[in-house]
């Protein structure tokens, strides 16, 4: 492989993380205007403890976090930020993907919109995941994967394919995808960023966040940061952790300042190292130690190694 799984998981988090953070002209804010990476926490928590997808814990962590769960103005981003967990522990699977993506919606009310934007990104970041991620047929296989559907997504992912092939700027795709706050233009915006450069997180992620005209900035603000945060995610997946500029890294760290309603920026890296162990098959016997003890055993030296697939605990 290219990259490892984790260095993948990480890279999915700590892409969208930043995409979220980053403001007009690439300096990161430690503040986040929309706090959406929040609403990801507990579903992925909830993954970690009970190794599957259960919507009742998941409903109850997120309660206990006091996150609503009610349609409001920028509802439909948080829905498709907090399905990333399940899409990566998912990945190696289509049809589970799909199905637990589906019941994840059932969650929240069912709109086409954000169940077309959820399939779209959560398939994306399973093939880059799993490296077989083609830009050339990237496309063609999400609206296959979406299915028949009476939204305008399908299209627009279409004519973000044409606007690739024309070698379109962004001031064109911008013109095209901007001009109003709809989910399907934040989906195709991202998309377009992510593809048009697909080997720099850096490059694509300062596209996604980037306006010109500061006044239309203004008013599309939850655009912006949405489209940041998908195309963080998608160019973090597939690219990596190891693709993400060092220098963004290090300030993180060295700020390591409360992220996503974590105490520290270290705690978002160490759940995804544990989702991708929950993932793989490893387990810390340490941590659960009633799982298997022998008399006279060092529990806290023993541990457990599989290769996906044979060991897992689905």
């Amino acid at each position: 492989m290219r990259y490892s799984p984790i260095s993948r998981f990480r890279g999915t988090f700590l892409g969208a993380f930043l995409g979220e953070s980053l403001a007009s002209g690439g300096k990161i804010q430690f503040q986040s205007y929309l706090d959406l990476g929040r609403m990801a926490v507990p579903g992925t928590q909830s993954l970690i403890a009970l190794g599957r997808l259960d919507l009742d814990d998941w409903i109850g962590r997120q309660q206990q976090e006091s996150l609503h769960l009610v349609p409001d103005d920028d509802i439909s981003i948080k829905i498709i930020i907090a399905t990333l967990p399940v899409a990566l522990f998912f990945h190696e699977n289509p049809i589970k993907l799909r199905q637990n993506l589906l019941d994840m919606l059932k969650i929240w009310e069912n709109d086409p919109v954000v169940r077309d934007g959820t399939l779209a990104v959560g398939y994306a970041i399973a093939l880059a995941v799993t490296e077989k991620l083609d830009p050339l047929t990237l496309i063609p296989q999400i609206i296959s994967f979406i299915g028949e559907t009476p939204t305008s997504i399908p299209k627009k992912l279409l004519r973000v394919q044409s606007l690739l092939e024309q070698g379109a700027g962004l001031s064109r795709a911008q013109a095209e995808f901007v001009r109003e706050e709809k989910l399907s233009n934040t989906i195709s915006m991202s998309f377009y960023c992510f593809l048009s450069t697909l080997e720099d997180f850096r490059l694509a992620v300062l596209q996604a966040t980037h306006n010109s005209n500061s006044k239309v900035q203004d008013a599309t603000r939850l655009s912006s940061q949405a489209t940041g945060v998908i195309t963080g995610a998608l160019s973090g997946a597939y690219n990596s952790i190891g693709g993400i500029p060092i220098s963004w890294q290090v300030l993180l760290l060295q700020r390591n300042s409360s992220a996503w309603g974590l105490t520290s920026f270290s705690q978002m890296l160490e759940l995804a190292d544990a989702l991708v162990a929950v993932w793989s098959g490893i387990y810390n016997f340490a941590l659960h130690p009633s799982k298997l003890t022998e008399e006279g055993s060092e529990v806290g030296l023993l541990s457990v190694y599989a290769a996906p697939r044979v060991i897992r605990s689905r």
